[in-house]
C-alpha cells in the first residue's frame, strides 16, 4: 500500500470536510482522516493558517469545521490536475 503525498493528505481532509455538509468536529474528521493525533495537527494547523478551512462555533459552543472559497477552489483544481494525469498516463 503506498503512502499519500502531501496534496492527497489535503485533499482528503478537504473532501471529508465537503462531504460532511461542510460541517464536521475536529475528532470525527482526525478519525476519518486516517493521520496520527501529530500528524493531523500539523495539517490541520496549515489548512486553518492559509485559510482553506475555519472553525465555528455553535449555539452550545461546539467547535465546527468548515471548508470557505480556497478551500472549495482546492478541491476543483486538484480534481483537473488528477485529470490531466491520468489522461496523460503519467
Amino acid at each position: 500500500m503506498k503512502r499519500r503525498d502531501r496534496l492527497e493528505v489535503i485533499h482528503d481532509i478537504l473532501r471529508i470536510v465537503r462531504d460532511n455538509n461542510n460541517s464536521i468536529k475536529p475528532t470525527p474528521l482526525l478519525r476519518k482522516s486516517n493521520l496520527s493525533s501529530q500528524g493531523f495537527s500539523e495539517y490541520y494547523e496549515e489548512l486553518l493558517k492559509k485559510s482553506f478551512v475555519k472553525e465555528i462555533l455553535d449555539k452550545k459552543g461546539r467547535k465546527f469545521v468548515t471548508l470557505v472559497d480556497k478551500g472549495f477552489l482546492f478541491l476543483e483544481k486538484y480534481k483537473t490536475i488528477i485529470g490531466f494525469i491520468e489522461e496523460f498516463e503519467l
